[in-house]
């Protein structure tokens, strides 16, 4: 698992005007905040603890390892707004300029319960870890998927494990596993 140098760790509180541990400590929870409210620091986050955490030399992050860190961040997220649900259909902003929204429509979208699922179906399915491909794009199946995933596009570029994690969900919604 990944570990920081001490001057990473001294130029990172310094990059971050602290220098007091009681300083530390309102940075943390102002960096919490922001981790559950901000979607971009949320997926820069999330994206980076796929590299710190994989050990030297491996090319995907133990199933273990992996569940644990979408078990600290998944509900972070989506408690604080920074996973809320995003439409799959994107639509043009309007101005010109070639900008997409994607917006919400009120839709639901990923819940709690589905984590322990997805969890759930990568180990009976036999994985022993996550790739980099999966681990990305896990991210955004969360922020895109419908709450009964109806609106999945089996056509779109997800990784398998992604597209048999739906049927496992539609199965487990209609009682059929």
């Amino acid at each position: 698992m990944g570990q920081w140098t001490r001057k990473g760790w001294t130029d990172g509180w310094k990059a971050l005007g602290v220098d007091t541990i009681p300083a530390m400590k309102g940075t943390l929870d102002s960096l919490r905040q922001q981790l559950a409210t901000d979607t971009d620091y949320f997926r820069h986050v999330y994206n980076y603890t796929f590299e710190f955490s994989r050990p030297p030399g491996q090319r995907s992050l133990a199933l273990d390892m992996a569940q644990g860190f979408w078990a600290l961040l998944i509900p972070h997220g989506l408690k604080g707004g920074a996973l809320a649900h995003v439409s799959a259909s994107a639509q043009q902003d309007g101005d010109g300029d070639g900008d997409v929204v994607m917006g919400s429509a009120g839709e639901e979208g990923w819940k709690d319960e589905y984590t322990q699922w997805w969890f759930e179906f990568l180990e009976s399915s036999g994985a022993k870890g996550v790739s980099k491909d999966v681990w990305h794009m896990f991210l955004e199946f969360v922020r895109t998927i419908d709450a009964k995933f109806e609106k999945y596009d089996p056509e779109a570029a997800w990784p398998s494990t992604i597209d048999d994690f739906v049927e496992y969900a539609r199965n487990r919604l209609s009682g059929k596993a």
